[in-house]
């Protein structure tokens, strides 16, 4: 009983925190076959915050029919600031498919807005994402970070091999 108690205990105290359902790994999609206007649209995101000016939030478009322009901007939800936007350009000159990629200088939640212009005219889709810090160490890191395993399996290894010595010594 007193088990159930803690588990309770601690998934009640996880759930007020909102970044615990924060973004760390593949894209995902936050517009799925949303029709608008006569198009067919959704919308993936890789939301990841850099610090630097590099821009790590990703963004994939896809529209059915195929647009001629498709322009993605953000703008943050949680406090103020600017909408930051780009055009987003064709994969391998599909122009059902586009992409683009906006900075995202905070941890936090933003509002998604794609704008999408071609032969129907121009369409709107909206929609937030929560932006996160990228949690996937670097190469260099993770061999740093697997370095001690390998070293406690290597002396390991080497004394049960002693110790494998040792014993067909004495037997013999």
């Amino acid at each position: 009983m007193k088990k159930w108690f803690v588990v309770i205990v601690v998934l009640a105290a996880g759930s007020r925190f909102e970044s615990l359902s924060a973004h760390s790994g593949p894209p995902f999609p936050i517009v799925s076959d949303q029709t608008v206007h006569g198009y067919k649209v959704s919308v993936w995101t890789d939301p990841d915050v850099t610090d630097d000016e590099t821009r790590a939030g990703r963004f994939w478009v896809t529209v059915d029919p195929a647009a001629t322009s498709v322009v993605v901007a953000v703008k943050p939800r949680d406090r103020s600031g600017d909408s930051k936007g780009a055009a987003a350009m064709p994969v391998n000159g599909d122009r059902q498919r586009y992409y683009t990629a906006l900075r995202l200088d905070h941890e936090g939640r933003y509002d998604v807005r794609a704008e999408i212009d071609g032969p129907r005219g121009l369409a709107i889709v909206t929609a937030y994402t929560d932006a996160t810090y990228d949690l996937r160490p670097r190469p260099a890191l993770t061999i740093l970070f697997v370095l001690p395993f390998l070293l406690v399996g290597f002396v390991w290894g080497k004394l049960l091999l002693k110790r494998r010595q040792v014993s067909s010594n004495r037997a013999s």
